[in-house]
Formats: structure tokens, sequence, C-alpha cells
């Protein structure tokens, strides 16, 4: 049970990997222009100043430059780990990297209509936005290749293990002086 339990642990992480960068990109390349062009709606941003055209057309780039590289390194970390590692097509890394981007500007929209301010907490919505985002876009692009890759084992750990990972990252990059806030 224990090297089945690994496998899909490795395995979740391997093919969320495009969706988990592309954020942290979008943050080192951030600045620019806001997507909302610093409209409102009901008195409140419709995104705000964090999400910007050039923050999402970096995370999504490097996204799918993640997904080409972990393309190419498959044949050693699959003989490295023992697992037979899956790789991504191009739609598939395309739609997990811009499924965590767009994913995440929902989770903004949703913030700014609650009232959240930029860096405000939402519990589960923080740690998850980007996971539903990613896998909605990765199924639409890429089908036949998302059923084989996301069974049901590998969902289900993706859904536990990445909360647990946002927070320890977050955690670590605010202690770092990284970040404003730990989440």
């Amino acid at each position: 049970m224990a090297v089945s339990l690994a496998a899909l642990v490795v395995t979740a992480f391997w093919v969320m990997l495009p969706a988990y960068v592309p954020n942290n990109a979008a943050v080192l390349a951030g600045g620019g222009r806001p997507i909302d062009g610093g409209r409102t709606w009901d008195g409140r941003r419709i995104l705000g100043d964090g999400k910007t055209w050039r923050g999402t057309a970096a995370g999504t780039l490097a996204g799918m430059v993640l997904a080409v590289v972990l393309n190419v390194l498959e044949p050693s970390v699959s003989g490295l780990v023992g697992i037979d590692l899956p790789t991504f097509p191009l739609a598939a890394g395309f739609g997990l990297a811009l499924g965590a981007m767009l994913g995440d500007i929902g989770a903004s929209f949703l913030k700014r209509r609650s009232g959240r301010e930029r860096g405000a907490a939402f519990p589960g919505l923080d740690q998850l936005d980007f996971v539903v985002g990613a896998l909605v876009f990765a199924f639409v692009a890429a089908p036949a290749w998302f059923t084989a890759t996301f069974t049901l084992p590998v969902l289900v750990v993706v859904l536990v293990m990445t909360p647990i990972l946002h927070v320890v990252t977050n955690v670590g990059a605010y202690l770092l002086g990284l970040k404003n806030e730990p989440w």
C-alpha cells in the first residue's frame, strides 16, 4: 500500500507541476496593465491591480515551458523513481497552465464581490482556485490525456495534497520575507 500511495503522490505532483508554477511565475513577472483596466463593478474593482496581462501571459508560458521540460526529463525521472510518469501533450500543458491562471483570476473576481481586498484570505478558495481552473481547462484541451492521467485516486491526492503544499509554501515565503501575508 505504501508504494502505491507513494506512486500516487509522485504522479499527482508531477502532473500538476505545470499548474503549480504559473501563479508564482506571474508574481515574478508581475506589474503591467491590470486586466480589469482599473474598472469597478458595484463600487469595487473587478479584479484588482494584482491580475495583469503580463503576469497572466508569463505564468501561462512558464507552465507550458515546464511541461515541455518535464517531457524531456520524463524518461530519466521515471527510471529514477520507478514509476511510469505521463508526458504532456502541448494542449495539456497549455490547459493546465492557462487554467491555473484563469482559476486564480476567477477567485480574485469572487474575492472582490465578497468585499475582500487584495491579499485577504479566503480559505478553501485560495488553495483550490487554480486547481479547479487547471483541471477544467486540461480536460477541455486534452480530454483523452486528462481521463487517462487524472484517475480518481490521482484526483483525490491532488485535492488533498495541494492545500497542504499551498499552506506550507506560503508560510515559508512569508517567513523568508517574500510575501506580506502567510496565506
